[in-house]
């Protein structure tokens, strides 16, 4: 029987310099899953990285040993010792994982409750006011701009990075009023496409030094496994800019700003753990509208369950209807020469009957089945089944109904 575990960290359980070291980017992403897949037991591999968390969710046979493959994988791509995730990894199996991931696809465990941009929950957002005022970690890192600087308008603002995250920045950017975006990647016609949707300017990789010396705004939010503003690089920007402070929001994760940027004079960097200063006021009211949402998840998560439950009994019910459709069959062909003299529609007529006959005498144990599934019965039902009916058996039931019948035609003979 295969199961569902669910591994990682969020923001609620790791600090950030753990989590952008455990951060799967699209390459490291595609290495950990190909390196999980390969493993006998674990049947399929996913995995959630995003600024708040990285997750594996995994079908197996054996939890305990997935998870420990698992964690050896994690800490391998991180470069870190199993010992350094104590206290920080959590793991969830069977129906835990599954309401966790729900939670996760709500946005009820997002660092900003309700947030749309990352993962969506149907009803959770159409039923309730979760996602009302539009909060997200890019409105919510230009909004910290605006209170450290005060009115937008009129300032320079470079952003790095040209994904859907930093489309999500320029638009909360130019929401705010700002006239002009210039936008810096390393694929530049990603820029000019990303600078051409608000107005902006496309900005090559090679200038981002002279563009961090006009700029009166830095938000980066890219993929980059490594930093792409360094100290001893910004040092050298600050001193040509003479004076005038610099502020920089860095909402990747991994950190796309060095952490000790921040020790320069005249520089302000706010990394993604920044973000949670303002999200309080930002989600007032939010709280009530939550807890209506865990309440549609719970409904969901019970549909979910029913649901899995009744794979427990499909296979055997399938099995079950397969053994009686050959019987049919088998018997069928073994008494041919009996009616050579029907007509094809008659012919037809008497397999259509036999099939229903067999169906009939399926379907009160089938209906049974079904509702055993999830229940402590189910098990009895289908241990009985598989071995009154031999569908676990290596002889098929095609040769007992022959040999019956060919015993039925030696009675008659004598």
């Amino acid at each position: 029987m295969s199961e569902l575990l669910a591994l990682g960290v969020s923001h609620k359980t790791a600090p950030l310099d753990l989590r952008e070291r455990l951060a799967l980017t699209e390459g490291r992403a595609a290495g950990a899953l190909r390196e999980l897949t390969e493993v006998a037991g674990i049947h399929e591999a996913a995995a959630i990285s995003t600024c708040n968390r990285t997750e594996l969710y995994l079908v197996v046979s054996d939890t305990v040993e997935a998870e420990s493959t698992a964690l050896g994988v994690l800490t391998r791509q991180a470069e870190i010792r199993p010992t350094e995730l104590l206290g920080h990894l959590y793991s969830l199996r069977s129906e835990e994982a599954v309401g966790h991931l729900f939670r996760v696809t709500a946005g009820l465990d997002s660092m900003i409750v309700g947030e749309a941009e990352i993962t969506a929950g149907g009803r959770a957002r159409e039923e309730t006011g979760i996602s009302e005022k539009n909060v997200s970690v890019p409105s919510v890192a230009v909004e910290l701009a605006r209170r450290t600087l005060g009115d937008l308008a009129g300032r320079r603002v470079l952003v790095i990075g040209a994904g859907e995250t930093a489309e999500l920045v320029a638009r909360a950017l130019v929401s705010r009023g700002v006239a002009t975006v210039f936008v810096a990647n390393r694929h530049y016609d990603r820029a000019i496409g990303l600078a051409q949707r608000f107005a902006g300017n496309a900005v090559r990789f090679e200038d981002l030094p002279e563009q961090l010396e006009r700029a009166d705004i830095v938000v980066s939010a890219t993929n980059s496994p490594h930093h792409i503003v360094e100290r001893d690089e910004l040092e050298h920007v600050m001193i040509t800019r003479e004076g005038r402070p610099l502020l920089l929001v860095d909402i990747a994760v991994p950190r796309d700003v060095e952490p000790e940027c921040r020790e320069i004079a005249g520089v302000s960097l706010h990394d993604i753990d920044d973000v949670q200063q303002i999200v309080e006021r930002n989600t007032s009211g939010r709280e009530a509208e939550a807890r209506r949402a865990e309440r549609i998840l719970d409904a969901e998560q019970d549909r979910f369950d029913r649901w899995l439950a009744a794979l427990e009994v499909v296979p055997t019910i399938a099995s079950l209807r397969e053994r009686a459709d050959e019987v049919v069959r088998r018997v069928l062909a073994e008494n041919e020469g009996r009616w050579e003299s029907l007509a094809e529609a008659d012919r037809e007529r008497l397999t259509a009957m036999a099939k229903a006959i067999a169906s009939r005498l399926l379907h009160e144990p089938t209906l049974r089945m079904r509702r055993s599934a999830g229940n402590d019965e189910a098990y009895l039902y289908v241990s009985a089944l598989r071995e009154l009916f031999g569908l676990d058996a290596e002889t098929e039931p095609e040769a007992e109904a022959g040999s019956n019948v060919t015993e039925l035609r030696r009675r008659k003979a004598t």
